[in-house]
């Protein structure tokens, strides 16, 4: 089964609730993501809340996004 994100919404800080085509959903925090050149913008929190629902996945109008299966093992892996 192929998993997307079917919905997003910012909380705060680098904190987004994310819901999964396979009905997971949940918070995750992605302030430890944000390294390397396509990500250092995120950092700027005006910029981190510009996201959108791209193809399968969140992405930024800078070209950053994250594959859906990594935001949804993140997810897992905070709920436990």
């Amino acid at each position: 089964m192929f998993i997307h994100v079917t919905s997003a919404q910012y909380l705060k800080d680098y904190k987004i609730w994310l819901s999964f085509s396979d009905g997971a959903q949940g918070e995750i925090d992605l302030s430890s993501e944000l390294f390397g050149e396509v990500f250092e913008p995120l950092k700027e929190i005006k910029f981190f809340k510009s996201f959108e629902l791209e193809g399968h996945t969140i992405s930024w109008n800078n070209g950053a996004d994250f594959a859906p299966e990594f935001l949804r093992e993140q997810i897992m892996t905070e709920t436990k």
